[in-house]
């Protein structure tokens, strides 16, 4: 008997949208959005729209559909109005003070061990890369999670844009500076953000680079224009709204390792076996519906990156 075992993340076949449905429901999101955010912001054309971001049209991307959900997904409202975004204020309602984050004009920097170290713009960048729709669980290390429909690039392509040289052993990942703008930098915080992966875990393919978000370009309190998305790690290493990447041989020290390195470390993967020294991992609250669930190792991505961390089992890996 061909008995078939399906992966933590994966539905049933019968369960799926089917393509059709899919294809149609895509295409009337590409003749909607503009309209509908429209009726969001009265008295903002879809010209208007298109000149504060011009890479809309390009949303929505054609969904990848290796990646499933074993849950459902969290409405926009819900995901978008509850975030960490430290550089807007230390709670979770930021969504108003990040409007003030101004997208354009946006240079991203690639430098370090690179064979030519570059300043390239965000619209530039993006028609160089491969889009694409995933949907991702997310799971903060504050023991709550939600499931996001993200739009980008594999951060492999960025990789391979960026031709690292041989000596590059991690990539290190710095966030704007600009207190006038993000009043949260005036706080004692070791300013700005920075986060980092091995070169192992960059070429993942499941490391993502995002750039939007639910079928359209990235809301500024999801870190827009760009950010990094790990699902297997913890929220706090999914860095936003990015200005310089760069490829290194020392391991970086990061944002959480320099303000709480009794607390949080570098690799900060997910397992619910390890509690955070305040509270436990063992199972998350699920946004929008008020259940909690165990928690997965690796938030269910384990058959993708476990193979990552052999041999590193003296390291603390899990905070």
């Amino acid at each position: 008997m061909n008995i078939i075992r399906r992966k933590g993340w994966e539905i049933r076949e019968s369960q799926a949208t089917p393509e059709s449905v899919f294809l149609d429901r895509r295409a009337l999101m590409r003749g909607a959005a503009f309209a509908g955010a429209g009726s969001l912001l009265p008295g903002l054309s879809s010209l208007a729209m298109a000149q504060a971001d011009p890479t809309a049209a390009m949303y929505p991307a054609r969904r990848n559909e290796l990646y499933k959900l074993d849950r459902d997904l969290t409405p926009e409202a819900t995901a978008s109005h509850y975030n960490n975004f430290y550089e807007f204020g230390l709670s979770k309602n930021v969504f108003s003070a990040a409007e003030s984050l101004k997208t354009r004009p946006w240079m991203v920097k690639i430098d370090g061990l690179v064979e030519k170290a570059r300043d390239v713009g965000i619209d530039d960048l993006l028609k160089a890369m491969p889009l694409e729709e995933r949907l991702y669980r997310h799971r903060c290390v504050e023991a709550w999670s939600m499931t996001v429909p993200w739009t980008g690039f594999p951060l492999k392509a960025l990789v391979d844009f960026a031709k690292p040289l041989s000596s590059a052993k991690f990539i290190r990942f710095e966030t704007f500076l600009d207190p006038k703008m993000a009043p949260g930098q005036r706080s004692f915080f070791p300013w700005p953000y920075v986060e980092a992966l091995t070169m192992a875990e960059a070429v993942n393919d499941m490391s993502l680079m995002v750039t939007g978000a639910y079928g359209k370009p990235l809301g500024k309190t999801f870190g827009a224009p760009l950010r990094l998305h790990t699902p297997w790690k913890y929220g706090f290493k999914h860095i936003k709204s990015l200005t310089k990447i760069s490829f290194v041989e020392k391991r970086p020290e990061t944002f959480w390792e320099t303000a709480g390195p009794g607390e949080y470390g570098f690799w900060a993967n997910v397992n619910p076996q390890v509690p955070h020294p305040r509270w436990s991992q063992a199972t998350e609250e699920v946004l929008g519906t008020g259940n909690r669930r165990p928690t997965l190792l690796f938030n269910g991505y384990g058959e993708f990156v476990a193979d990552l961390y052999k041999g590193l089992e003296k390291e603390k890996l899990y905070i």
